[in-house]
């Protein structure tokens, strides 16, 4: 679906006039409704997946899962940062901002 969107933009882009650029951002516009709906839904139904895993994992008391599957939900998964060090184990900015 998301190839025919693309397809039908590169359409528009060729169309040489008024009418068939007309005529093709309708159909753009139709299917690009369809692949955001399609999206919404998809991400709609992974949040329901995650929410009952969370919740599986609570009767269970499986508290590894339940952590890591709540910071899937609230979208907190990345690594800390960390300032960046030299061998001396001075900061950037002790250091004046460069290495």
């Amino acid at each position: 679906m998301i190839q025919e969107r693309k397809n039908k933009e590169t359409v528009i882009n060729k169309s040489q006039t008024t009418v068939e650029n007309v005529k093709a951002k309708a159909e753009f516009k139709e299917t690009n409704e369809q692949v955001n709906s399609s999206i919404r839904a998809d991400k709609q139904k992974y949040v329901e997946d995650l929410a009952t895993t969370v919740e599986k994992a609570a009767t269970e008391g499986n508290l590894g899962q339940l952590y890591d599957t709540t910071k899937k939900l609230t979208g907190k998964y990345g690594k800390p940062e960390r300032p960046v060090k030299d061998k001396d184990s001075r900061t950037e900015e002790q250091m004046g901002g460069t290495l």
